[in-house]
């Protein structure tokens, strides 16, 4: 008689039910939401500028020329800040929907698809927030 095999850990069959392409989406998404906070910083970063220019033109010694500079600067970056974060949303969304396909694909009610945590999935830990899956029910 052979000893027994032991169960598989809940957490085993969680990574081994979620396809590899899945992590793998999930990882670029979670890259991709690192380069949006990156973004957001630059956004920030012109929104201060602008406002710190704004202030200076009230000083009287102030140089106009400068300061229309700074001013001409800051909306530049804010602008292509803008404009990258709008391209990487097109980017996340077309991700997002290829997750969730892969995921539902793989057995997963949609809301739990769409609910996946990217940095959880790509890592293997993820735990679906309903732990019925579709081709249980």
């Amino acid at each position: 008689m052979s000893a027994p095999h032991p169960a598989p850990t809940a957490n085993a069959l969680r990574t081994a039910t979620v396809p590899d392409h899945a992590r793998a989406l999930a990882a670029r998404l979670a890259t991709l939401f690192q380069t949006d906070q990156e973004i957001v910083l630059r956004l920030n970063d012109a929104h201060h500028q602008l406002a710190a220019a704004n202030d200076r033109w009230t000083w009287p010694a102030a140089g106009p020329a400068g300061i229309h500079e700074q001013i001409r600067r800051a909306f530049w970056t804010y602008q292509h800040a803008s404009e990258q974060r709008r391209q990487l949303a097109v980017d996340v969304g077309e991700l997002s929907q290829q997750l969730t396909d892969t995921l539902t694909a793989a057995g997963y009610s949609r809301q739990q698809a769409r609910s996946a945590n990217v940095d959880a999935v790509a890592a293997g830990t993820w735990q679906p927030t309903n732990d019925t899956r579709e081709d249980q029910r």
